[in-house]
């Protein structure tokens, strides 16, 4: 069923006006999924949304990929939701600032944002991402994101600091010795952010069109002193990344090499815009030194290391031509 678009066009679906939130606990969540041609992994990530014991209070759906279009997908959705078919590709950037900002026009009090490829990892999710996010006074907080083919394993690793990385959530709660972790989060793969911190953080920058948008506003989160981190109460369920992250010197360091070209066109890229900023600039001459000893020293391939570096130039100096 369709109802009457707001303004801007948008068509709305689902089983209530849009606009007309229920509020379970007194407070309006508004879910944000970006998608692209992943039609059938889509539909098993709305099939989980839909069997939570906390539902969303409505459904923020951008689809970067129209031409195969999902909209139909919502029509059974026992969730109230808005379709916002992309003519052009936003990129993962893009698509998740436009569906936020929808989300904030909807009047949502909390903005729940997922993945076409990952889902909660228990019926329970948003219901322990609220609590703890109450509990504790958050301003955004996360789940632990794990492998799909692997609940118990990360699904990228992640420096806990220094120079220990955690693989597993075991080694992760073992590393940090307590169910939450401050200061770290996997911000749009099960992240829930209260309406007010995005007011103070604002939404992703569409220039970066995809990969690096995420560090981008934890960047952001970090510097706002606003109280986040993830808990390890609950899980997000996503495809193994791992594999892109080379480790180097035994172990003690990683290098991220995706070994497609676009994505690591939009990586490198990206990342020499990211250390050009507030709060990580210190981390340059490192990151030269880093991928520098990766390409030349680890790979024997100085001429990836130029292209490397050109690309970094390239972030650097806000040259944010498309690949």
């Amino acid at each position: 069923m369709i109802h009457p678009a707001p303004a801007g066009g948008v068509p709305a679906r689902g089983d209530r006006e849009q606009g007309d939130l229920p509020q379970v606990d007194g407070e309006k969540v508004v879910l944000v999924i970006v998608t692209r041609h992943r039609r059938e992994l889509l539909a098993e990530s709305l099939r989980v949304v839909a069997s939570q014991t906390r539902r969303p209070d409505h459904l923020v759906l951008v689809d970067n990929g129209p031409d195969q279009g999902v909209g139909d997908l919502l029509d059974d959705l026992p969730v109230p939701a808005t379709y916002l078919p992309s003519s052009r590709n936003l990129g993962g950037a893009g698509g998740f600032a436009l569906g936020m900002l929808t989300a904030l026009s909807l009047g949502a009090d909390w903005v729940w944002l997922g993945d076409d490829d990952g889902r909660p990892g228990d019926e329970a999710a948003l219901a322990t991402l609220l609590e703890v996010a109450r509990e504790r006074d958050l301003a955004e907080v996360s789940p632990v994101v794990v492998s799909m083919s692997d609940p118990d394993r990360l699904a990228i690793p992640l420096r806990t600091g220094g120079l220990t990385w955690a693989r597993t959530v075991d080694e992760m709660a073992r590393e940090t010795g307590a169910d939450f972790v401050p200061g770290i989060a996997a911000l749009f793969n099960g992240a829930l952010f209260r309406a007010s911190a995005l007011d103070v953080v604002g939404v992703p920058d569409y220039r970066l069109f995809l990969r690096g948008d995420e560090v981008e506003v934890h960047r952001r989160l970090v510097r706002s002193g606003l109280a986040f981190g993830t808990t390890l109460r609950t899980r997000f369920r996503h495809p193994d990344g791992s594999s892109e992250f080379r480790p180097m010197l035994g172990g003690r360091w990683r290098a991220q090499d995706p070994q497609d070209a676009t994505k690591s066109y939009y990586t490198y890229r990206n990342r020499g815009y990211l250390l050009s900023q507030r709060g990580m600039r210190r981390l340059a001459p490192l990151e030269v030194v880093r991928y520098g000893l990766y390409f030349v020293a680890e790979r024997r391939d100085p001429r990836a290391f130029v292209r490397w570096l050109r690309l970094l130039l390239a972030g650097r100096g806000e040259r944010f031509f498309r690949a």
